[in-house]
């Protein structure tokens, strides 16, 4: 069994959608896993859609998996995502599910664009024709913006994409706005930052690879040249954004906007890497291979608008935040 959540129980965030029905694509991956918890933890009624059994799954590791209605498919499938929404009577939408690896999409585009663009679109169609759909939260990210010179990314920045995973965020980004105003779905679109947390066993990712690196007392890998740019954003705090969204979404002056959500924090890849190294107490140097293309160099987002308009703020920084991750990972291995 994964370890769960850092205390024994998550501080109550957010009474209002107690007793709702409320479905979650994406439930068994990082983000998905810890807000389906809070979802559940604090009464909602919650449907999770999974493509794959994965053993060890964070989802299982928080026991979350006998909490829960699960439904067995893929979000490619319009008629499943469909038959969901009305036969659970779904209220709340949280659309997270996606190929979210940039490697990945670079090397198999199709079924990335299947995956992040076709699974967007499924979903908002069926939102569409749902009848008691009350709000839809669509998962974007920082790379929808692409490549830009002067930053930070807000929200009124061009979409721009140009490789094949940031594409794919540009147009599922724009096409969930286009429901808004073409439809009047009540959509709102989350852009956050390079997301990280205990649960994520994606290990080619730069924060828990070197956690497993160092944990084993080996050189941590770094494909590019390390001097990358971004902002990581710990992944309770992105629990707290989205449920913060989700209430302000009663408020209706919101649907069809689009927030983005970060610590605020950036920090190059080399850097990340010598501060986990320190934190964890490990003179190790790591192997730079310099090997990573197609990929955007600096990416960070300014977060005005979701303080203004949201009221919410990051409450952990980049130490603090590394430190319960590593805490998590430190108890996975059982070291």
């Amino acid at each position: 069994m994964l370890p769960g959540l850092y205390g024994k129980e998550d501080k109550d965030m957010s009474n209002f959608l107690k007793g709702k029905n409320v479905f979650v694509t994406g439930a068994s991956g990082l983000l998905g896993s810890w807000l389906t918890k809070s979802l559940v933890e604090n009464g909602a009624n919650v449907v999770v859609l999974i493509r794959d059994s994965v053993p060890n799954s964070n989802l299982q590791g928080l026991c979350l998996m006998d909490r829960v209605v699960k439904v067995n498919g893929c979000i490619e499938d319009y008629t499943l995502i469909s038959r969901i929404m009305n036969e659970y009577e779904i209220e709340s939408v949280f659309h997270l599910a996606a190929q979210t690896i940039v490697t990945i999409a670079n090397h198999d585009p199709l079924s990335t664009f299947e995956s992040n663009i076709k699974g967007t679109w499924n979903v908002l169609e069926a939102s569409r024709h749902g009848k008691n759909i009350k709000q839809v939260i669509v998962s974007s990210s920082d790379k929808a913006y692409g490549e830009k010179e002067k930053l930070p990314y807000s929200e009124d920045d061009p979409l721009k994409g140009s490789h094949p995973y940031d594409v794919s965020k540009s147009c599922a980004d724009l096409i969930s706005q286009s429901y808004h105003k073409t439809y009047g779905l009540p959509v709102c679109v989350s852009r956050c930052a390079n997301l990280y947390g205990g649960g994520d066993l994606n290990f080619s990712r730069i924060i828990p690879g070197v956690i497993r690196s160092a944990l084993h007392n080996e050189p941590p890998v770094i494909r590019s040249d390390g001097k990358y740019v971004r902002d990581y954003f710990y992944v309770e705090d992105a629990v707290s954004a989205l449920i913060a969204l989700t209430e302000r979404m009663q408020k209706k002056d919101i649907h069809g906007e689009a927030f983005n959500f970060s610590s605020g924090l950036h920090i190059n890849v080399l850097d990340l890497t010598n501060k986990i190294l320190k934190i964890m107490g490990k003179k190790l140097k790591a192997r730079i291979l310099n090997e990573t293309k197609n990929e955007i160099r600096d990416q960070y987002l300014s977060v005005r608008k979701a303080e203004k308009l949201l009221g919410w703020k990051s409450s952990f920084g980049l130490e603090p935040g590394l430190k319960k991750t590593i805490e998590w990972y430190t108890e996975y291995f059982g070291r």
